[in-house]
Order: structure tokens, then sequence, then C-alpha cells
């Protein structure tokens, strides 16, 4: 770059915009007051979420997530992992006793409720150690140590 003027941006620079004020506004409202808020002004979803999409992007990363009882947790990994390194990030020995991944798509699960349901019209799938988890999927690991 010339004295004086900035670097320029490679081309695939994604650039965001951010209003700090609004978001302001949007963090001490309710869900649906954020949401009233936000169809005003034309916006589908927080800066907060664009930005954290765009740095996964960036970053090469994706989340997978797991249910029990009680909670639902979602997990970071690089982006082509196969399903036995998701097992590591959650423990080791689960990787070690790694036997297959039962897999369902977030739609589906949202759609039919159960991993029974899900089971019985064969959306729940049992995948491999090399099996490629997609972005957002949820995941039940069969492991034995």
């Amino acid at each position: 770059s010339q004295i004086g003027n900035p670097p320029a941006l490679p081309a695939e620079c994604p650039v965001l915009s951010v209003c700090g004020k609004l978001e302001e506004e949007l963090a001490q409202l309710s869900d649906d007051e954020a949401g009233e808020l936000m169809s005003e002004y034309g916006i589908a979803e927080s800066s907060l979420v664009r930005m954290i999409q765009t740095s996964y992007d960036l970053l090469g990363l994706m989340s997978f997530y797991t249910t029990g009882e009680d909670e639902v947790r979602a997990w970071t990994i690089r982006k082509l992992s196969p399903a036995v390194e998701a097992a590591r990030t959650i423990h080791s020995d689960i990787a070690r006793g790694f036997i297959r991944a039962e897999v369902v798509t977030y739609d589906d699960l949202i759609e039919l409720k159960t991993f029974a349901k899900a089971r019985d019209v064969g959306k729940l799938r049992l995948e491999g150690k090399e099996y490629v988890l997609q972005d957002g999927e949820i995941v039940h690991f069969r492991f034995n140590v």
C-alpha cells in the first residue's frame, strides 16, 4: 500500500456492520420485545449471531449437539471431522470405545420430537468412525470401555 492509504482487504474477507447501540438495546429486552424491535428495523438476526457464524466459517469450525435427560449441549469441532474425533471432543474414553454414532438432523428431531420416533421413520442413522459430521447434527455416541 502507498503511504497514507490503508491496506486493501482481500476480496474474500467478510465485513460485518454492527450497531453497538442497537445491540445494547436488544440485550436489555425480552425475547418478544427484541423480536419486535428487530422486525421494525428489518433485521432477521442479531449482529452477534452473524459475527459468531462468520467467525466459525473463517476458522473452519462447526457445531454438533448432544442431548440428555435435562441438557442439550453444543460442541465445537473442525469442519470435516470424523465422528470419532467429535467423540474425542467430549471424552477420550468415548473415542477409545467408539462403536457407532446415532445421528439425526436438527430439523428432523424438531419435527419428530424424540430419537425413538426418528428411528421409527428411518431418520435416525447409525454411522461409523469415519462418518463426517455435518454442522448442526444431533449425535448420540455408542461406546464401550
